[in-house]
């Protein structure tokens, strides 16, 4: 039984929370929390033991709400730590892992310098063996992965050009995308499948929420059909094939099918890939695919924790993981 602990309790850390305490094979040793809010309140009901940062023990007090220990105890009690503290927060954290001799994994919004590979389970899950401390690449990046991963084994990437359309979040916030090119969605994808050719991102926010958005155009080393594409990605587990017939064509529309289906908090852990889009010319690969940004890294969490314990080849973790949260049940 693998002792997890999670560091932060925000969009990514509940639902990874969530995902480790449902697994056969761990134990979800409890939670990091800043603040006592709703969400710290909802995490009490779960089960969940609450640790918080040293020093803030009497703003919990004030309120009512038990703690179990500060961080520093959560960090010694378990055999590994997900950090999904904020951007920037985890490089922050990396030494105190460090001096308990408690591995970690971060989240995308950290660098790829934090640390020592940068995971995506279909793509590279051996490279998270035995490591340290491993990345979880962006929401966008991992769904940009997961359709690669195929592609490359089957007919080789030469190229990949790709616009990403990300959702703000509040909209009242102001951004400044888009800026600068590639994002770093090209670079990070190259982290983790080094040998394809060039892959350019582009990205612009805009004012919705849940969703992202991918205009991709991949050049292949081959000319399959657009037929024989769409058969090769739906049989990849974290990829859903939107049927055309369906009738969804919006990001609204994503979340109502996860809803109608049962997905707690509205998950689609797999990339959605509208059938329709997937098209050919010469070797040239048009399609269009959602990514749910709050939820498709949970998975790849549960997995980088066993490759990095050595517990569970890709083949084996991937599976139970799927099983367990119903991946590929849409």
């Amino acid at each position: 039984m693998i002792r997890v602990g999670v560091n932060g309790y925000g969009t990514i850390g509940k639902r990874v929370a969530d995902a480790v305490n449902s697994m056969p094979d761990m134990e979800l040793v409890g939670i990091g929390k800043a603040s006592p809010n709703h969400t710290a309140d909802a995490a009490a009901e779960r089960g969940y033991d609450i640790y918080v940062p040293d020093g803030r023990e009497d703003r919990w007090d004030d309120v009512g709400m038990a703690v179990a220990g500060d961080i520093e105890d959560l960090i010694d009690a378990s055999d590994i730590v997900a950090d999904a503290t904020p951007a920037g927060m985890g490089a922050e954290y990396r030494p105190i892992y460090e001096d308990h001799d408690t591995p970690a994994l971060f989240q995308g919004g950290e660098g790829a310098d934090v640390a020592e590979a940068s995971f995506t389970a279909r793509a590279n899950y051996s490279e998270a063996t035995d490591k340290e401390y491993v990345r979880i690449v962006s929401c966008n990046t991992t769904g940009l992965n997961r359709m690669f991963a195929p592609l490359h084994e089957e007919y080789g990437v030469e190229r990949a050009s790709i616009t990403l359309v990300r959702c703000r979040g509040e909209h009242a916030v102001i951004s400044a995308d888009p800026v600068g090119l590639p994002s770093h969605h090209g670079p990070d994808a190259l982290e983790v499948i080094p040998d394809m050719g060039p892959v350019m991102t582009m990205g612009m926010k805009v004012p919705t929420v849940r969703h992202h958005f991918h205009g991709i155009n991949v050049e292949l080393g081959a000319e399959p059909s657009a037929a024989e594409v769409r058969d090769l990605l739906a049989s990849q587990s974290r990829i859903h094939v939107v049927d055309g017939d369906l009738g969804i064509d919006s990001g609204w529309e994503l979340q109502e099918f996860a809803l109608d289906r049962g997905r707690d908090r509205m998950n689609l852990y797999e990339n959605q890939i509208f059938e329709d889009s997937i098209s050919m010319d010469g070797p040239q690969l048009h399609l269009f695919q959602s990514i749910h940004r709050e939820s498709d890294v949970v998975p790849e969490n549960v997995d980088a924790i066993r490759a990095m314990m050595g517990e569970a080849d890709a083949e084996e973790s991937i599976e139970l993981t799927n099983d367990v949260m119903g991946i590929g049940d849409i």
